[in-house]
């Protein structure tokens, strides 16, 4: 592995992978790695400047095709791509046509969704891009995250967390009694990192990542609330009544709003077992307790900035 295209950077993933690579740079050869990142016009990346790994940056996007082989453009043996499912075949298909032969792609658990919209299209995008990666006889590892948080922006757990704040009175489909198992940013950057530089063990490998241990979505209501200093009373609504309610929305808004299948997914188990990068590269994550703690200490500092 000499030189490596990476996508999805300037996320909280990706910084946290950074920070494993600054880290680990000399014990691990890393100075001996050319690194060119995938930016947008738009993203903040003072977080680079103090680099000291060879880091080259390149702003635009993979949107299309087109895009993605302006940034693949050169030689490159290896892909890290953390910047979503939904460009996975784009930039698959142009770094194989540039030569790139080892691919490691940040994919997501929700293919095993049995609702249509949550699992089908992440399984027809996962089967294409194993297609393409057999036939250029590349080698493809896919990395399944739970669902992530650490970030105020993470559109998971920051919203729980905003949700316990406001209601005291706080509706619940099904008593929430249905098992997670949210996994910490940091935890990601990791094992990112892990299978990087794992090359002959991880190589043509799937993982999922989960988090710690399970938990009750009631009892990641609870913790928030804790750690927030506040008291809620839940309210649980039957999955039926909730699903007619996203009907009516539905309608009334001429089908502008759809929350159906977010719904029938509110009261579908998602926990998975992270058993086999455990055994691989001792993957070790923070339970959910431990892990949120930054990112509702980020969530305080903001509330109190707006407040002043």
């Amino acid at each position: 592995m000499k030189r490596v295209l990476i996508t999805g950077i300037s996320g909280k993933n990706g910084r946290y992978l950074l920070e494993e690579m600054s880290k680990n740079r000399e014990r691990d050869g890393l100075d001996n790695i050319h690194f060119k990142v995938l930016l947008r016009e738009s993203s903040d990346t003072s977080f680079l400047d103090e680099c000291p790994l060879d880091i080259e940056r390149y702003y635009g996007s993979i949107d299309t095709k087109e895009d993605a082989l302006k940034f693949v453009d050169g030689e490159y043996d290896t892909l890290l791509h953390i910047a979503g499912i939904q460009r996975s075949v784009q930039i698959v298909s142009a770094a194989i046509e540039k030569g790139v032969k080892r691919f490691i792609l940040v994919h997501t658990t929700g293919i095993y969704s049995k609702y249509k919209e949550a699992g089908e299209g992440y399984r027809q995008i996962d089967a294409k891009v194993k297609e393409i990666c057999e036939e250029a006889k590349a080698t493809l590892t896919i990395l399944r995250p739970t669902m992530i948080y650490g970030s105020l922006n993470d559109a998971n757990i920051s919203v729980f967390i905003k949700m316990v704040d406001k209601l005291r009175l706080f509706p619940v489909i099904n008593g929430a009694k249905y098992e997670l198992q949210p996994v910490w940013c940091k935890d990601l950057g990791k094992a990112f990192y892990d299978v990087l530089m794992n090359p002959e063990i991880t190589d043509s490998k799937e993982y999922d990542l989960s988090g710690g241990k399970p938990i009750l979505l009631i009892d990641i209501f609870k913790e928030i609330g804790n750690q927030l200093g506040v008291k809620n009373t839940f309210i649980s609504v039957p999955s039926s009544i909730a699903y007619l309610g996203a009907w009516i929305v539905y309608i009334l808004t001429f089908k502008k709003k759809d929350y159906r299948e977010k719904v029938q997914r509110m009261v579908e188990p998602r926990a998975y077992s992270y058993e086999k990068a455990a055994n691989d590269f001792n993957y070790s994550p923070h339970e959910f307790k431990d892990g949120v703690k930054e990112e509702i200490i980020m969530y305080k500092q903001l509330k109190e900035t707006k407040n002043k």
